[in-house]
């Protein structure tokens, strides 16, 4: 039985890579896509071989389609979401699923109550290299888990600008944008929940309109792990990285807080160092592989809607934080940080 998408957004990210990603399953066809604007949901159409382009959400959701992905513009995904899932239709949303993490529970009760499968497009933890750390730790081999830092500071392509710099009620910034990923790579690599977090923000001459271009994040888990995260738009020589280190041994990842399957990680103990290995497979591929097998009833998509609510209500407390000047409480189940 084939999975029919439609995508709701004609964006770089889907022609980048989950198009691809979605036509490498071998149950998976994209028969339309949405625009607000038909002249460039034709255009798209017509540059990436799918069948039909609309203008409108009705007229995509009275498309012969089973599930949507949604990568629109990050205030437009909670009316989206909830119109698809009333429509019966699978949800595969870009993160943030909303603008606070009260309306990303509506989404995840909603697709509950409709029976429908609701997943969070969080590429990271489909990574060979973090889910070959998480393997790691989970078995032991750096002892307890005592610390974790994130380097999640890169430089945002002109192309994609636009209105996450310039935007604030379009849910611009880079908290919004990346520090909902190191919350969501730390929880999944960890296996663990942050309590509490503080954070700095700053504009650093990218961003306008209030928006923050760079922060970092200072965490504690329930495990009394502590981490540090620095996430930026604005940076154009920096590498990416992620360490976690315990009692008996550390882990050293560079590279891998991308959209590629690239990168390496190390373990070193006593016994000295040893590169470890890890799947190549494409994250975007490996993330619909999972979401198509929930779809049909095996298993759940690899980040769900309720690890987007966790990364989304970790989000917020950050800029809380960051506005107060004081550490804030992380409680998903409130619907919003404490």
């Amino acid at each position: 039985m084939s999975v029919r998408w439609g995508l709701i957004g004609a964006s770089t990210i889907a022609r980048q890579f989950m198009i691809d990603a979605i036509r490498a399953q071998v149950d998976g066809e994209i028969v339309a896509v949405m625009s607000s604007s038909q002249e460039r949901a034709a255009a798209y159409a017509g540059e990436n071989g799918i069948p039909v382009a609309v203008s409108t959400l009705d007229a995509l959701l009275n498309a012969d389609i089973d599930a949507v992905y949604i990568s629109t513009t990050n205030e437009l995904h909670l009316e989206q979401a909830l119109a698809a899932i009333k429509a019966g239709k699978h949800v595969l949303c870009e993160k943030p699923l909303a603008l606070s993490s009260a309306d990303a529970r509506k989404m995840v009760d909603a697709a509950k109550a409709a029976g429908v499968v609701l997943g969070t497009n969080h590429h990271l933890r489909n990574a060979g290299s973090h889910r070959a750390m998480r393997e790691a730790i989970a078995s032991g081999r750096i002892g307890k888990p005592v610390a974790a830092r994130v380097f999640h500071s890169v430089y945002l392509p002109e192309n994609l600008q636009g209105w996450r710099i310039t935007r604030p009620e379009a849910g611009g910034g880079v908290v919004l944008d990346i520090t909902v990923h190191d919350a969501d790579t730390l929880r999944f690599v960890l296996g663990d929940d942050p309590v509490e977090i503080s954070a700095f923000t700053q504009s650093a001459g990218m961003a306008n309109g209030g928006l923050e271009d760079g922060a970092m994040c200072i965490w504690r888990f329930k495990s009394g792990v502590i981490a540090q995260s620095h996430e930026g738009f604005t940076t154009k020589f920096a590498g990416t990285g992620f360490e976690v280190h315990g009692s008996e041994g550390s882990l050293f990842a560079s590279n891998v807080m991308t959209q590629k399957p690239v990168g390496s990680v190390l373990l070193r103990t006593a016994k000295g160092e040893e590169e470890l290995s890890f799947d190549r497979e494409d994250l975007y591929t490996r993330s619909l592989r999972q979401f198509h097998a929930a779809i049909h009833g095996d298993g759940q998509p690899s980040a769900t809607g309720e690890d987007g609510v966790w990364s989304l209500a970790s989000a917020e407390a950050a800029l809380q934080s960051a506005k107060s000047g004081k550490a804030v409480a992380i409680d998903p189940k409130l619907g919003s940080a404490a």
